[in-house]
């Protein structure tokens, strides 16, 4: 198997929270706290996508690496199949990690154990999930992922809704923004048109599963949010300032 490539997908026109990828943080904008962690995994080269140029500008001036695509695309997904013809045009990364780009606060090792549902030769996505946090199951900017379980901490995904679910009492978990896409199965993704479901629910994954595809989750004990909203980012920010000021 070659080694990852991480790609991190990055736009000024979030719905919930415009400009979010360059919103500051402990004084840095938010991309740049992505692609530090992305670094951080030693898991592969890593590179952002993006349409804007100023977002590749600020990562450029950072030392990182930018592929430039359409400012055309439905999903992240989307715009990580268009980046990796120009990232990797010889093919040789077989598997393509999508990080979001509001992912500040993932941990380095979490995305070395979101590869792992790839060992099995049946699984053509995998992702990661956590426990869902007190409140979050009728928080819609909150994605629970529905599953089976196969294996100890491991699903099979047989659904993803921002709707409180599954129904009655038990273990809710919250989905994290992590693919890791066989190659040839981000290709198909990305040659698909948006999903009935998809556009309905605003999530990418189910494109995948109305396809067919097979996507498994690895279950962390905890991990920390995304940003999606403004009131995610300020409680990121107030977080970082408690950090910095313990630190002094």
């Amino acid at each position: 198997m070659s080694r990852p490539l991480v790609v991190i997908p990055a736009r000024m026109g979030s719905s919930r929270l415009p400009g979010k990828a360059l919103a500051p943080i402990a004084g840095r904008p938010m991309i740049l706290h992505v692609l530090e962690k992305a670094l951080a995994t030693a898991i592969g080269p890593v590179a952002v996508a993006t349409d804007s140029p100023e977002i590749a500008a600020i990562v450029a001036a950072a030392g990182g690496r930018v592929a430039m695509t359409s400012g055309d695309h439905a999903c992240g997904s989307d715009r990580v199949g268009e980046a990796v013809a120009s990232l990797d045009p010889a093919g040789e990364h077989d598997i393509i990690v999508n990080l979001q780009g509001d992912q500040p606060n993932i941990a380095p090792d979490t995305l070395a154990t979101a590869l792992e549902p790839l060992a099995d030769p049946e699984v053509e996505i995998a992702t990661l999930a956590a426990p869902a946090a007190p409140g979050e199951r009728d928080d819609p900017n909150s994605v629970k992922l529905i599953g089976a379980e196969i294996a100890p901490r491991r699903m099979r995904a047989l659904y993803f809704t921002r709707a409180p679910a599954p129904y009655d009492d038990g273990p809710d978990y919250h989905h994290i923004g992590v693919y890791a896409f066989r190659r040839t199965a981000l290709a198909r993704f990305a040659s698909l048109p948006p999903s009935a479901l998809e556009l309905r629910e605003r999530l990418e994954q189910l494109r995948a599963l109305e396809a067919g595809m097979r996507i498994d989750a690895m279950i962390l004990d905890k991990a920390a949010r995304g940003v999606d909203t403004s009131a995610d980012l300020q409680r990121l920010r107030a977080a970082r300032d408690k950090d910095e000021r313990s630190r002094r």
